[in-house]
C-alpha cells in the first residue's frame, strides 16, 4: 500500500486487497451502519445517517461518523454522497477505475450543518476486479489548500489506509451474512460502477 502527494497537494492511497470483490465494497458503502466499528475498531467512534440512502440509491445521503485520529484530533464529520457527475473536471480526470465512490465533507460540527452546505472537501475511493480480489486508490482532495494540508493529508492517510486493511479482515464475512436479507429498505445495493462518455463520468445504474 503506497502513499504520495502531487504538486496540488492531493493525497493519494494506492492498495491492493485478496479475497474482496468490487461488489462487497459497493455494498459497504450503502450499508456502512453495519461495519463503521469494524472499519476501523481503534479510531471509529460512532455512526449515523443524516440522510439515508433511498430506493437502492446512496446518492445525496449524509452520515455522520465522529472519529479519534492518530494525532489525537476529534472531528464529527458530516459527510455526502455525491454524483460522480457533478465532479469539477480536474478532479474528475483522478478517476481510472471503473468503481468510484464520491463523497464531500459538508461540516465538521453540527452547529455548522446544513444539507446544502458546499463541499469543503473531497474523499474520493476507486476500485476495480483484479485476477486476487481488488485494487483501488483513494484520495483526499482539500478545496482550500493551505500549508497544513500536507500534513492533515499524512495523517488522514495513515487512518484511511487502515480502514482500506481492515476490510479485508471482516467484509467478505459481513457480505456474506447480509446476503441473506432481500429487502432493499434493510439491505441496499447500489454499484458504483462508472460509465465514461469522453470525458464525462456518470454512474452506470443512471
Amino acid at each position: 500500500m503506497g502513499v504520495r502527494q502531487d504538486d496540488r497537494k492531493w493525497t493519494h492511497i494506492d492498495w491492493e486487497l485478496e479475497n474482496v470483490t468490487a461488489k462487497m465494497i459497493s455494498w459497504f458503502w450503502c450499508n456502512m451502519e453495519k461495519g463503521f466499528a469494524l472499519w476501523h475498531p481503534n479510531e471509529h467512534m460512532d455512526f449515523y445517517w443524516a440522510i439515508k440512502p433511498k430506493n437502492n440509491n446512496p446518492i445525496g445521503s449524509i452520515h455522520v461518523a465522529p472519529q479519534r485520529w492518530s494525532d489525537g484530533t476529534l472531528t464529527k464529520p458530516h459527510i455526502r454522497m455525491e454524483d460522480v457527475a457533478t465532479l469539477p473536471e480536474d478532479i474528475a480526470d483522478i478517476i481510472i477505475y471503473d468503481h468510484a465512490v464520491v463523497v464531500a465533507g459538508i461540516s465538521l460540527t453540527e452547529e455548522d450543518y446544513k444539507p446544502d452546505n458546499p463541499p469543503l472537501a473531497y474523499r474520493i475511493h476507486q476500485w476495480e476486479k483484479t485476477d486476487f480480489g481488488v485494487k483501488g486508490m483513494s484520495s483526499a482532495i482539500p478545496l482550500a489548500p493551505e500549508p497544513l494540508e500536507v500534513e492533515r493529508g499524512l495523517v488522514w492517510a495513515k487512518h484511511a489506509a487502515e480502514e482500506v486493511r481492515y476490510w479485508q479482515d471482516f467484509l467478505p464475512e459481513l457480505y456474506k451474512l447480509w446476503s441473506v436479507v432481500k429487502n432493499p429498505e434493510l439491505n441496499p445495493y447500489f454499484s458504483f460502477k462508472i460509465k465514461r462518455e469522453g470525458k464525462t463520468l456518470r454512474y452506470a445504474t443512471d
